[in-house]
């Protein structure tokens, strides 16, 4: 069994991968909580597993501590994904390819699994990115955009009217200060996804397959016009490639 780990800036996402057998898990991260405890609740009963990989773009302190309770508990080495020129069918055309995300990285090995056309990754999380991949697994390049508790957190921060309660969202029709920011940042972010999508497709074409994952996912999907594979397990997906791989 393998364990997979997805780190990130606000969830803890995880999976044992295990001769066909998938069993995955979340977790919200609190700062304000020793992330010690939360890798006891999540992994304590836990089997060794045959190794660990990780994807993080989460704080260095976050990835130390991680990799120190895995080396403590079952005596192994943590492999963590660093972006690369080439794997497993994906090539990155960023001009310092070490410089894109690990977890964007992650999420385009993962879809190279599920599909040999052209594919446009969507990760909804705190931060929302939109990347390009073309048929031949080149990647292309992407965008990075705030995410919907960052647009909520700019518009609390940058003005003295607004507050930090959260709104109700059903329509556009906000019929309350709060309402209002809910609905443009929830509405606003499901058109800007909508339209990075189709700067995508004039360049990839109408066969490129858009899947859709990150923790704010499901708050945007309804709202999105374009069609798209849910793909909530996306990044371990692409760390199970890779596991296998080693």
């Amino acid at each position: 069994m393998n364990l997979l780990v997805d780190l990130g800036n606000s969830r803890l996402k995880w999976a044992q991968d295990a001769s066909g057998q998938w069993q995955a898990g979340a977790a919200l991260l609190d700062s304000e909580k020793n992330i010690v405890e939360l890798f006891d609740k999540a992994w304590k009963k836990m089997a060794k597993p045959r190794r660990v990989v990780v994807c993080s773009v989460s704080h260095p302190e976050r990835i130390a501590a991680l990799g120190q309770w895995i080396r403590s508990r079952w005596s192994l080495p943590v492999h963590i994904v660093r972006p690369q020129a080439e794997q497993l069918g994906v090539k990155n055309l960023y001009r310092q390819p070490d410089q894109l995300g690990a977890d964007r990285w992650t999420a385009l090995i993962g879809a190279r699994g599920l599909t040999h056309t052209a594919a446009c990754v969507v990760d909804a999380g705190t931060a929302l990115t939109v990347d390009a991949m073309s048929a031949k697994g080149d990647f292309l390049g992407g965008v990075i955009f705030p995410g919907l508790k960052l647009l909520h957190e700019s518009l609390v921060q940058g003005t003295v009217a607004i507050s930090a309660e959260i709104g109700e969202a059903s329509n556009c029709l906000g019929r309350s200060t709060e309402d209002g920011v809910a609905a443009g940042t929830l509405f606003g972010l499901a058109g800007a996804v909508d339209r990075l999508i189709e700067e995508n497709r004039r360049t990839l074409g109408d066969s490129m397959k858009v899947f859709l994952t990150g923790g704010d996912a499901p708050l945007i999907s309804s709202h999105l016009r374009v069609a798209y594979t849910p793909s909530p397990d996306l990044v371990l997906k692409g760390l199970a490639r890779i596991a296998d791989s080693l």
